[in-house]
This record gives C-alpha cells, sequence and structure tokens, in this order.
C-alpha cells in the first residue's frame, strides 16, 4: 500500500476520474474515458497532457476500424501515485468521521 500522499496533479476531478478508470484497466480508449466523465475531447486532452506530464500516463496511438486511436495506460509512477492520494482521501475521510 502507498504511504497517504495528496498529488494536487491528480486531485483534479478530472484527472482523478480518469486515473481512477485506468487503475482499474490495462489500458483505455481515449473516447471511452472522455465519454465516461462526460467532457469535450480538448478538456479531455488537457487533463491527459498533465497527467502525462507528471509522467503519471502514457498514451499510445494506434489504428482500429481505420481509424487512428489514443490509448491510455497509467505508469507505474501514475499507479503508485493514484495509490497515495486515494489513501490520503481515505486518511482525510476518517479523520471527519472520527469527529462526528
Amino acid at each position: 500500500m502507498s504511504a497517504p500522499v495528496f498529488d494536487a496533479v491528480i486531485h483534479a476531478p478530472g484527472r482523478l476520474q480518469i486515473c481512477a478508470i485506468l487503475s482499474g484497466v490495462d489500458e483505455g480508449e481515449f473516447a471511452m474515458i472522455r465519454d465516461q466523465i462526460g467532457v469535450s475531447d480538448s478538456v479531455m486532452s488537457k487533463h491527459v497532457k498533465q497527467l502525462e506530464e507528471a509522467g503519471y500516463v502514457f498514451p499510445r496511438k494506434a489504428a482500429a476500424a481505420g481509424r487512428q486511436r489514443t490509448w491510455l495506460s497509467l505508469t507505474g509512477p501514475g499507479r503508485k501515485a493514484f495509490a497515495g492520494h486515494v489513501a490520503e482521501l481515505n486518511r482525510l475521510a476518517g479523520m471527519v468521521a472520527t469527529s462526528t
């Protein structure tokens, strides 16, 4: 289990959702993830770029059904950062639960 660490790159709602989706699969297709989180292509691209610049997501382009498609996967550091971020959110939620 990763140590609880808040990660500002992952924390934005769209990026958090992207990481959550990718944490459960080896890779996911750009359009499927975009549709799941309900954003435009441009917003999705910005989120992916930030995650890629942080070293958390690896994009892979490949032709499928005669069209160029982008597949995304979490890198090792991305999986570790996501797990640490989730652990920190759980730790923070636990603080609230015990104080009420």
